[in-house]
């Protein structure tokens, strides 16, 4: 599918919107009708202050906890980890297919107060679940898809609950959608499979060749989804908009099968509802599946070698290998997403995090240890990271980012001599990634005279977060020269505050 949005091609969607008579959004297109008018959509100003987001992959997939989120899809496949275990535990996909695992999905100890309590202790200042995975299941109570989790699993509208709890700790509620998907997700065409019978189709989806996987073309040689799938694929979104008003709609990648009428239509819908609200909202998007400036960039596991001039947001897992809880996690440290958290906030990101709740709507103890040691770190060091900006650079140090979608896994972990900057107002915070160890002093060359970023004398105090001692410090041509105090304040990651005329 060419992925050029033309202005005609907006007229002829933006007419099927169903917002019913609603002069707002009449008066909306006449005006400035086309992507022309949503390409000028500006990150909400909430979005460039919060820094620090949760989200949580939960739903049927959980039961298994298997390997990784894309369970649903793998058991059907022959020689997959995910086809070998489903053997073995379930007998024969032909026999035991994904459906049958959801009277299990019961979440008897989903508690969405606590949940939104710890997410709020960890510092985030926005939240929210994802509402439908690629497997076609919604999380929310849904009139569109009667396969959700109001009405069978744990027969609860956990977007619903979410959300009013999320809201009532004080944080934006988001939603993340991934369900195109859906379009060739499952071997629909096996008829030994349960995935090929029509009556199960609201869950698996239409007929699809196997072809919508080969990542091996480009997306627009695909066959793309037949405009029914795309109409339900709007209808579920606009559900989510109007049954619990999300601050924030993340789209997950693979937006461009979805044809431009379905997608300009969906979120014009969504800009003018928020106008209605008279909230500020914002969509994200991965790689190049919208036009530049019609929502924010997300790099899924992966950062930003240097300052953007414009905000985006890394999108990652606390769990190395999987978006979704698994009997073998591998978690990665508290210092390694503050790490993560405070590089990308120097160049001009947010962090969203996803987090990992059982089947059973328990958060696995390593996991509320994690976000726990964070929110404490956020609690000293928060006002190096909310509400700031990026400096003149984003930093200084020995380790090298491997920037691009998917590059973390081979980004190394941060040493002592890396720093990173940001600014609010007149006050400069300068974040060392690790503590110096022997050493009595921190250097910070970016501060140096001879760096040309500051000059002579403008530095007027420097303190360190967390710590009543009075640092001694001095400026020269080389850097800024900060003697430590004997104890460190914390296990990771140390902002220095430095006052300037």
């Amino acid at each position: 599918m060419s992925r050029e949005f033309s202005r005609r091609a907006f007229l002829q969607g933006a007419g099927a919107a169903s917002l019913g008579g609603s002069r707002l959004l009449a008066a909306r297109r006449a005006a400035s009708p086309g992507w022309d008018s949503l390409e000028k959509h500006q990150a909400p100003g909430w979005f460039g202050d919060a820094k620090f987001g949760i989200y949580f992959h939960w739903g049927v997939y959980s039961v298994p906890a298997f390997d990784n989120e894309w369970y649903s899809r793998n058991l059907y496949i022959e020689g997959e980890r995910a086809n070998t275990f489903h053997k073995l535990v379930y007998g024969p996909p032909s026999q035991f297919g994904y459906k049958d695992s959801i009277p299990t999905f019961h979440g008897e100890q989903f508690n969405p107060e606590a949940w939104a309590e710890l997410i709020r202790k960890a510092g985030a200042k926005y939240a929210g679940p994802v509402a439908e995975h690629a497997d076609g299941f919604s999380m929310w109570n849904s009139k569109v898809n009667p396969w959700n989790a109001a009405r069978m699993g744990p027969r609860r509208d956990v977007v619903g609950e979410m959300r009013r709890a999320i809201r009532n700790e004080g944080m934006r509620f988001i939603a993340t959608l991934h369900h195109q998907w859906l379009w060739g997700w499952y071997p629909t065409l096996d008829p030994s499979f349960d995935t090929s019978d029509p009556k199960y189709a609201g869950l698996y989806g239409p007929p699809a060749p196997g072809s919508p996987f080969d990542y091996h073309k480009p997306w627009s040689t695909l066959p793309p989804p037949p405009q029914a799938f795309q109409d339900e694929w709007e209808a579920k979104a606009k559900e989510v908009v109007e049954g619990y008003r999300p601050s924030l709609l993340y789209f997950d990648s693979r937006l461009n099968i979805i044809d431009e009428r379905h997608l300009t239509d969906l979120i014009s819908y969504y800009y003018a509802q928020a106008e209605r609200w008279n909230e500020e909202v914002t969509v994200t998007y991965k790689g190049k599946d919208l036009p530049w400036g019609v929502g924010i960039l997300d790099v899924e596991r992966g950062r930003l070698a240097d300052t953007a001039d414009y905000v985006w947001q890394t999108d990652d897992a606390i769990d190395w290998n999987s978006w979704c809880y698994v009997q073998n996690p591998h978690f990665k440290s508290a210092g390694r997403i503050v790490g993560e958290l405070v590089d990308i906030v120097s160049k001009n990101g947010n962090l969203l995090l996803d987090i990992t709740p059982t089947s059973w709507g328990v958060m696995p103890e390593p996991v509320v240890e994690r976000l726990l040691a964070i929110g404490r770190w956020l609690e000293v060091n928060g006002e190096a990271i909310y509400a700031t900006r990026p400096w003149k650079v984003f930093g200084e140090g020995p380790t090298r980012i491997t920037p691009g979608a998917f590059g973390d896994r081979k980004t190394p972990n941060f040493t002592s001599h890396d720093i990173r900057f940001t600014t609010r107002g007149t006050t400069l915070y300068a974040i060392a990634l690790g503590w110096p160890g022997d050493e009595a002093e921190l250097v910070i060359q970016s501060l140096g005279t001879s760096a040309g970023h500051i000059r002579k004398g403008q530095i007027t105090q420097v303190a360190l977060l967390g710590s009543d001692a009075q640092l001694s410090w001095h400026q020269g041509d080389e850097g800024l020269r900060i003697t430590l105090p004997s104890v460190k304040p914390g296990d990771f990651a140390y902002a220095f505050k430095i006052l300037m005329s």
